[in-house]
């Protein structure tokens, strides 16, 4: 019973079967330049299924040398054969901008954001939550290494094809983050719960039901991610929260966080092709990183004080002076992770390109593959110093700025 389960949600023509409920349509391309509506039928395609879908291969990557030529022409092949109609510009427009939710312009735009305007305790607390649980999706991928959805299937979006889909980290993205800051802000501000219940399920849904319109997962996919990701979370909301304090409090933790994160890089899960995803790992460990120790760095240098008043708190609407502060915070804010991305990749991308002997140039333009050892180094190394650095800024660098100019928040340094 379970491995019919498993077939059922693992069928692309469900996939199909989803996009056609939301207003895609499929055209089969005749040779003689007609077209024919595409059939749910899986007895239609199932030659095509032998030839895509038992491949443990990320379907539909261009541009990769590590794929057979046999392999590439049936995608390609395939792809003639199909056109996508969208006939509702709405949906289409509503999961592309759920499946947002889930991507790093948001994560780097979300964080910075709640620690500058909104609570730095709960947003310690939800980048580590979250942080943790894409390692562990992140790794899941490169171990399982299903194929995300292939023929018939269309993709809308293109950027993560190259990846493989089991689980579906937005999925877990779409649980960790709205359902963490409903767990750790339920006790600690005074507002109706059930709303906060309502937006957590709606984000959630939006950003699962958005993978499988855009035929980027298939419904096997978003199910894993779910509930791995719940399961991690009975774990670690209460872990987390004793895990703040110490964090907090202990004079080692700069050299706790530097060690883990290091060690969790190095032996993450190898994959046997070359994916993003262990650069985007990377990415999200060092962000976590700089944050926690650029928060250690107030709490040990004085600046962070617990409030006198205990939870939960009224909340504080801004007013107009107020919500100008945040505007200006907000502004400079991003304007200084744009500074401290680009000055950062630049310098440590040439400084680790040196230390190899390496052109940089040549590095950046040579082919990502597993064989490129020392662009595989440089690249990981320069992505956690810059993203490292931007976590720091953020809660250490840029709010002391704030201070300077009087116009930080005045509970951020009470929110321990």
């Amino acid at each position: 019973m379970w491995d019919r389960i498993i077939e059922y949600l693992k069928d692309p023509l469900l996939v199909v079967k989803v996009q056609n409920f939301f207003g895609i349509e499929y055209k089969k391309l005749k040779q003689t330049g007609d077209t024919c509506t595409v059939s749910a039928d899986r007895n239609d395609y199932a030659d095509e299924f032998d030839i895509r879908q038992h491949k443990r291969i990320p379907s539909d990557t261009s541009g990769s040398s590590q794929f057979s030529n046999e392999t590439e022409s049936s995608r390609e092949s395939n792809q003639e054969e199909l056109e996508c109609m969208i006939d509702n510009k709405f949906w289409y427009y509503l999961f592309v901008l759920g499946t947002a939710l889930g991507d790093e312009i948001f994560y780097a735009t979300f964080i910075p954001f709640w620690f500058w305007n909104i609570d730095g305790a709960v947003g310690r607390r939800v980048v580590l939550v979250w942080t943790v649980v894409m390692y562990i999706g992140q790794g899941f991928k490169d171990i399982i290494r299903w194929p995300r959805p292939g023929y018939p299937v269309k993709k809308l979006q293109e950027k993560w094809a190259i990846e493989y889909g089991m689980p579906s980290t937005h999925a877990m993205v779409g649980v960790s983050i709205p359902f963490s800051v409903l767990l750790y802000t339920m006790g600690r501000y005074e507002y109706p719960v059930h709303w906060g219940v309502v937006v957590a399920v709606s984000w959630c849904a939006l950003i699962c039901v958005s993978r499988v319109y855009l035929g980027m997962h298939t419904v096997l996919d978003i199910a894993a991610g779910l509930a791995l990701s719940s399961l991690l979370l009975v774990v670690l909301i209460p872990f987390v929260d004793y895990l703040d304090g110490l964090i907090l409090t202990s004079r080692y933790t700069p050299l706790f966080v530097l060690f883990i994160s290091i060690l969790s890089l190095v032996y993450y899960p190898e994959s046997d092709i070359w994916t993003p995803t262990r650069g985007d790992t990377t990415m999200i460990v060092s962000v976590c990183s700089g944050i926690l120790v650029g928060s250690w760095i107030n709490y040990q240098l004085g600046n962070m004080v617990a409030s006198e008043h205990d939870p939960p708190y009224t909340i504080i609407w801004p007013s107009v002076e107020m919500f100008g502060c945040l505007l200006l915070r907000t502004t400079l804010g991003f304007c200084g992770v744009l500074a401290t991305r680009a000055i950062g990749k630049s310098v440590s991308y040439a400084f680790i390109s040196a230390l190899l002997g390496k052109d940089k140039n040549e590095l950046r333009n040579s082919e990502n593959s597993l064989n490129n050892t020392d662009k595989i180094i440089v690249e990981y190394s320069y992505k956690y110093i810059t993203y490292g650095f931007i976590g720091l800024n953020t809660t250490y660098v840029f709010p002391n700025v704030f201070d300077l100019l009087m116009i930080n928040r005045p509970t951020y340094y009470t929110e321990i």
